[in-house]
């Protein structure tokens, strides 16, 4: 699994409502073509952009946008989380 957990912060929730964005915690030696197909699979809606960093903890972070404008909270809500 490469996903390991969403990373909800204020921050992040402010992503998710004025941009779409969710952010998730991930493997570090996942690639962006990697994160991409799990959400599709897992989620089943379409990824439109993909975006990584490093934390300063030494975590992988995943900013990820959707096509569709209410998937990321719907997946949320999914997940138990709003």
């Amino acid at each position: 699994m490469i996903l390991k957990y969403p990373f909800v912060t204020e921050k992040a929730t402010m992503m998710l409502e004025g941009e779409n964005k969710l952010q998730f915690i991930v493997q570090r030696d996942a690639t962006k073509q990697d994160i991409r197909r799990e959400l599709e699979s897992v989620f089943e809606q379409e990824v439109s952009e993909v975006r990584t960093m490093m934390t300063m903890k030494g975590e992988k972070k995943a900013i990820v946008r959707f096509a569709d404008e209410k998937a990321a909270e719907e997946i949320l809500s999914r997940l138990g989380i709003m």
